[in-house]
């Protein structure tokens, strides 16, 4: 009986700990016969993200080549617009205008990070300095000029802070991290909102610039006494000290960790919109809460509805939505190594959702891992394009108008729903009736042996 109550509980455990997804539906795999390149780029931020991804993929699906460029995210969302990638990364939203250029793009968001204030004082190698937002834009204003300065001072008590001249770093290309750290300038200082203002590129009042993050980082690293702004991961990589910036209840000085930045993004998901429409003006910068770092933010793959505006090959379009369903799912559980907050489940839908929008050659590019049909057998309804390779440099952006075939069956989808639903049904009464029999045989065999 023991050994019943035993297999029992075991099975109720496998019932109980099943995970929402085990159920679900995904994309078809990469045909394994075909050799495939998917060219990419776009923003540094989520570059060592990206770039895991591409080698854990790899190992699992050694045809698919991801060649990912950090070229920032304003030579990713400019190639975007001229159709010269497969897919791109953001940190920013595309602005209306962007949108005008790129209709039909979908935002894909495929992680959280955090933008800190990085900075190099011989001495103090450890992450002890405290700055406000205010302080911090005076800083990049070039208000500020000296790191013993009374406003820097008086928020580090106790800490000897040298008479030397602050060497700004900032970004000289154009940039999501750039976005998301004169955004957050721009909500603490009116000054800086009137003055400078936010963008990808700004007039900055004062610093020396570097390309991307891996510039910036390497700038801070080798130069004693400057201070400037990096992804969270960049500072772990290259092992630089940053800043603990006030909350934006004014009531903590919170260092950039999972644990905050999950709390920047904690409740988001409902207000979000979905993957096909405008994500311009969606932010968790200066989110309140004790705990919340102020400068969080999601990253975005950039794809467009319709891929045969970047592809006419059908192993391209199928490996790519499989792919990108990956990163988005399966992929999330590398986040935390580089110090990335995974997604949540409510976000996974929406880039899901959007992904299931995608068409190619006229046809919904979503087929399911379970059904025998494959993107090859879609009949090319264009004739091939040749694309050019993803340049280092981005080229100047090109508007193209491009009407796309939206239309998913609404009725497959909620059948696809009901089918998946019932197998689960079905197997979990098998399971029940199998512990039924189980459990009535060993009465049985009880009541013998006591007659």
């Amino acid at each position: 009986m023991t050994k019943t109550v035993a297999i029992t509980t075991s099975l109720l455990m496998i019932i109980l700990m099943m995970p929402a997804s085990a159920f679900a539906t995904s994309p078809v795999e990469p045909d394994p016969n075909a050799d495939v390149q998917i060219d990419a780029a776009g923003a540094s931020f989520p570059f060592p993200l990206i770039d895991l991804w591409r080698v854990e993929y790899g190992k699992l699906y050694p045809n698919v080549q991801l060649n990912y460029q950090s070229i920032g995210s304003g030579g990713g969302v400019k190639n975007h617009i001229s159709e010269t990638l497969i897919f791109a990364a953001s940190d920013a939203p595309l602005k209306p205008k962007e949108m005008e250029a790129a209709p039909n793009t979908l935002h894909i968001p495929e992680a959280i990070g955090a933008v800190t204030i990085a900075y190099n004082l011989p001495g103090m190698s450890e992450s002890e300095l405290k700055l406000t937002g205010e302080v911090i834009a005076d800083i990049f204003l070039g208000k500020i000029t000296k790191f013993n300065d009374p406003a820097i001072q008086n928020l580090n008590q106790g800490v000897s802070l040298p008479d030397e001249d602050i060497v700004v770093a900032h970004r000289s290309d154009g940039a999501g991290t750039t976005f998301v750290f004169v955004s957050y300038l721009a909500k603490v200082s009116p000054e800086w909102d009137e003055k400078v203002g936010v963008g990808k590129s700004v007039e900055w009042p004062a610093g020396i610039g570097g390309k991307g993050n891996e510039g910036v980082a390497n700038i801070i690293k080798t130069t004693p006494y400057s201070i400037g702004y990096i992804e969270l991961a960049y500072a772990f990589q290259n092992d630089i000290p940053y800043a603990a910036v006030e909350n934006a209840d004014g009531t903590n000085f919170v260092l950039p960790s999972m644990q905050s930045i999950a709390a920047a993004s904690a409740g988001a998901a409902p207000t979000l919109p979905q993957a096909h429409e405008s994500w311009y003006g969606i932010s968790i910068i200066n989110a309140p809460g004790d705990n919340s770092y102020p400068i969080s933010t999601f990253t975005y793959l950039l794809v467009y509805e319709n891929l045969n505006n970047v592809t006419n090959d059908p192993d391209t379009a199928q490996s790519l939505m499989h792919m990108i369903h990956w990163m988005i799912t399966d992929g999330q559980k590398f986040n935390e190594s580089l110090h990335y907050v995974p997604i949540a489940p409510e976000v996974q839908k929406i880039g899901i959702d959007g992904l299931k929008r995608i068409q190619f050659n006229g046809e919904s590019a979503w087929i399911e891992s379970d059904t025998s049909s494959h993107v090859q057998s879609i009949v090319p309804e264009q004739p091939t394009v040749t694309k050019e390779s993803v340049p280092q440099t981005y080229e100047q952006p090109m508007v193209v108008q491009q009407t796309t075939n939206q239309s998913l069956s609404s009725e497959m989808e909620l059948l696809s729903f009901y089918i998946t639903a019932l197998i689960a049904l079905i197997a979990i009464a098998v399971i029940l009736v199998i512990i039924l029999i189980i459990v009535n045989m060993s009465l049985v065999a009880s009541i013998k042996k006591k007659i």
